[in-house]
């Protein structure tokens, strides 16, 4: 297992491959956002990922979410779990098969260092943020706004609000009927897992 190791990380930074691996992280959902939040950080080396979501797997979202056609079916979070543990047997996944609710937030999430909004709806994520800074206003939460849409590369951007963190071109919202395009969302999961390995590296250093 140490040369397994040795060999799948041999292209990291050894100082920030070690910052990672102490980290946990949580997201809350496990769909297009957050399947591809929780590969790029296992990719990374992130120590621990803590991943709450109720939902299962359908065919439709294969379209945008890092699950496969014979998953269908099965809890989000198993299914990601075993696909993270397909790339690296060396980030610890915990995982919650519940709706993220203001009451067992803190329950699921508290042992995280910094936590990344992944849910579809406005009002989830606006419950997500609210309660969070609430709970741990001096904790990191970085959130998605505005992931709809093509192309549109550079309107995606960064917003800072004390510990809270925009990601998303902040204003394109989601047609009835229309699922999110998948090189867009995995653009902006990638730049909110991106964002998070920094800030861990610079809460390292501090």
């Amino acid at each position: 297992m140490e040369r397994l190791y040795t060999e799948l990380f041999s292209g990291h930074d050894p100082n920030q491959l070690q910052a990672w691996q102490k980290a946990v992280v949580g997201i809350a959902g496990a769909g297009g956002l957050g399947s591809n939040i929780a590969i790029a950080l296992t990719r990374a080396g992130i120590g621990k990922l803590i991943i709450a979501d109720h939902d299962s797997v359908s065919t439709a979202n294969l379209t945008r979410q890092q699950f496969f056609l014979e998953q269908v079916g099965l809890l989000k979070v198993d299914a990601l779990k075993d696909n993270l543990l397909r790339i690296s047997p060396y980030t610890s996944v915990a995982t919650y098969p519940i709706r993220v609710t203001p009451v067992n937030l803190e329950s699921i999430f508290a042992g995280a260092d910094i936590l990344l909004e992944a849910f579809d709806d406005a009002a989830e994520k606006e419950m997500l943020i609210e309660t969070w800074q609430s709970l741990f206003p001096d904790k990191t939460i970085i959130a998605a706004s505005g992931i709809a849409g093509v192309g549109k590369n550079h309107l995606l951007h960064t917003e800072r609000s004390g510990m809270l963190y925009l990601v998303g071109d902040g204003v394109s919202e989601l047609e009835p009927g229309i699922s999110p395009v998948s090189a867009r969302v995995a653009i902006v999961a990638n730049l909110q897992a991106n964002l998070c390995l920094e800030l861990l590296l610079q809460e390292g250093s501090g």
